[in-house]
């Protein structure tokens, strides 16, 4: 996935936060390689959204919805929220993506 950075602001920082996830957490999951983006058709009624899970550069199994936005002709990343993923949910993403 090609994009230019992320959009931030108080909203979706906070939102992340709430989960304990920090913005380089979230970052980091698109930074790296083994990030498995899906399209959030039941939560895509107003906008587009997406569910990527993956990987933080720290090891951390993290689950993040995010929309794109086009912001002076480039792509962004706008997290929506973010969480780490239960023991549970990081069994079934690894059995899925045994190459990650």
């Amino acid at each position: 996935m090609d994009f230019a950075g992320f959009d931030w602001d108080e909203a979706n920082r906070g939102k992340c936060q709430k989960h304990g996830v920090s913005r380089a957490a979230v970052e980091s999951l698109f930074g790296g390689a083994g990030v498995a983006v899906l399209p959030d058709v039941a939560h895509s009624e107003q906008e587009q959204r997406f569910r990527a899970i993956g990987r933080t550069r720290a090891g951390r199994a993290i689950f993040v919805v995010f929309t794109l936005r086009w912001i002076a002709g480039e792509v962004r990343i706008r997290p929506i929220s973010a969480r780490y993923m239960h023991v549970k949910e990081v069994q079934v993403y690894e059995k899925d993506n045994p190459d990650l």
